[in-house]
């Protein structure tokens, strides 16, 4: 069943469109991801459905309801942590929790919160005193006090070292088995993979693509390489014979083999068979970032 539902979606900025007949919906307890580059109209869409920016064109319904008609009734229904969240310096951390705390008519027990993102040790800490990874989960904390049942977490492990970032993926997993719907801005790919359940690939101001992380790496090419260091010179026809390869090119001392099925099985069998040993040998499946250059015609990252 789906909680958010956008159709359509236009916005611009003067002569600029930021966001071009975006059309995708969100289901109940799902993880959904919005991934793209900077620029590529993310924020602006999440914006909409949060009620923040009017938009231009299309239909946007966020459990049946209007964010733009309705942003009473929507700031009861979704909680928001936005790109940048920034506090007064000197504000401690208890006291911007019973603040929020109070614009809610059904908050939730926020000294419970604080104690799930393991910021109980902060609650008198100033929040220019808190470090990166600390601000982030006050962040999620603030979008979590008013009980929402939809989360829209923007480009939320931007800046955090790998271990806060791992750790903010644990902390994303289980506020989704509290039964909150998560809506997740982001242009981390590795993110994308271990969290979300469905993504939309958004590339200037469109979606190019909705489905599974893997149902977009599938749709883009289903082979695998092996890349190994031969120990002898082996004739490359003695692979490529092979009905599981499709491919073999050198790439500087290694040799790159390109093929379906049970191909690792098919080339260690050649290779043993002619006592050549594959040293350094890694299997590459077709990843999330191969399938987003595949989709838009450049890396995320450009």
């Amino acid at each position: 069943m789906a909680i958010i539902e956008v159709d359509s979606l236009v916005k611009r900025y003067g002569d600029y469109t930021a966001v071009n007949g975006v059309s995708f919906t969100v289901e109940q307890g799902e993880i959904f991801g919005i991934l793209g580059p900077n620029g590529a109209g993310k924020t602006t869409t999440v914006e909409c459905v949060e009620g923040l920016r009017t938009p231009d064109g299309g239909a946007i319904r966020v459990d049946g309801i209007d964010p733009q008609r309705d942003t009473g009734e929507l700031r009861h229904l979704l909680g928001a942590q936005l790109q940048e969240t920034e506090l007064p310096e000197k504000l401690k951390v208890g006291e911007a929790m019973e603040l929020y705390s109070s614009f809610y008519r059904a908050p939730a027990d926020w000294r419970e919160l604080i104690e799930t993102l393991n910021l109980t040790d902060k609650l008198g800490t100033q929040f220019r005193r808190l470090s990166g990874g600390q601000k982030q989960r006050l962040s999620i904390a603030l979008a979590l006090v008013g009980n929402p049942r939809i989360a829209v977490l923007d480009e939320l492990t931007t800046g955090l070292d790998p271990q806060a970032r791992r750790d903010t993926w644990d902390l994303i997993e289980r506020i989704r088995d509290r039964g909150v719907t998560i809506l997740l801005v982001t242009h981390f790919m590795e993110e994308a993979e271990r969290l979300c359940d469905r993504l939309a690939v958004v590339d200037r101001g469109k979606i190019v693509a909705v489905d599974t992380p893997a149902g977009l790496v599938a749709k883009v090419d289903g082979h695998q390489r092996i890349r190994f260091r031969p120990s002898a010179p082996i004739d490359h026809a003695l692979l490529t014979s092979l009905p599981e390869v499709t491919g073999v090119e050198r790439a500087g001392s290694q040799l790159v083999v390109t093929g379906t099925g049970n191909l690792l099985l098919a080339v260690t069998t050649v290779l043993a068979r002619n006592q050549v040993v594959a040293g350094d040998l890694r299997v590459e499946q077709t990843s999330l970032d191969d399938a987003f250059v595949a989709l838009t015609g450049r890396s995320i990252h450009n």
